[in-house]
């Protein structure tokens, strides 16, 4: 059965759908000053975690906390120790996608870590007093909100449909693109 067939007819809805998405990757520095001068570094994590998401501008920031912990030897090598540090950040996570005809007044926007902080590498500075940390984290953020999508609507509804094969075209015939010049055509997509 064609479209023609049973008189396809368009109507435009409004219905929630995911009309941003973004992600965005960082590694971050922090440096972190121990009560006592470290020797050696013998470990460190990152524990804590939390975040939150708000809308911004032109995309989304992930507002959040998490801890440092570093395990350090000092006064050379004889005793130990724990450094601890709470950290803040913002981060701006651009939308690489951005449905232009959603509803501003109902956005709701979301965030999930693909990659949790993580410490990565922790070494003595130069002048030997503290402790420099490489942080890397990931994160995924939705906007979602109301917008308009077209939709088919078959009059009589979906019970004059079943067990009937439905053959949607959009001209004469599906094969009538040798006529389109291939100079036209959009190379991005």
């Amino acid at each position: 059965m064609t479209i023609a067939d049973k008189q396809l007819q368009c109507r435009e809805i409004i219905t929630k759908a995911v009309c941003g998405k973004g992600r965005k990757f960082t590694t971050v520095t922090h440096t972190v000053t121990p009560p006592h001068k470290p020797t050696s570094i013998l470990g460190a994590w990152i524990i804590n975690h939390q975040y939150e998401a708000v809308r911004s501008g032109d995309g989304i920031e992930v507002i959040g906390t998490y801890d440092i912990n570093i395990w350090y030897s000092y006064n050379n090598n004889s005793q130990t120790d724990v450094a601890k540090e709470s950290v803040q950040f913002v981060e701006n996570v651009p939308l690489s996608y951005v449905d232009p005809k959603h509803r501003a007044s109902t956005e709701e926007v979301a965030a999930e870590v693909l990659q949790e902080p993580n410490c990565i590498e922790a070494n003595i500075s130069s002048n030997g007093s503290s402790v420099v940390v490489r942080v890397e984290r990931e994160f995924a953020v939705e906007m979602i909100a109301e917008t308009k999508v077209c939709v088919a609507v078959v009059p009589g509804g979906c019970s004059d449909m079943d067990d009937k094969d439905m053959a949607f075209t959009l001209g004469e015939e599906d094969g009538d693109y040798e006529d389109l010049d291939s100079d036209l055509l959009d190379d991005e997509l």
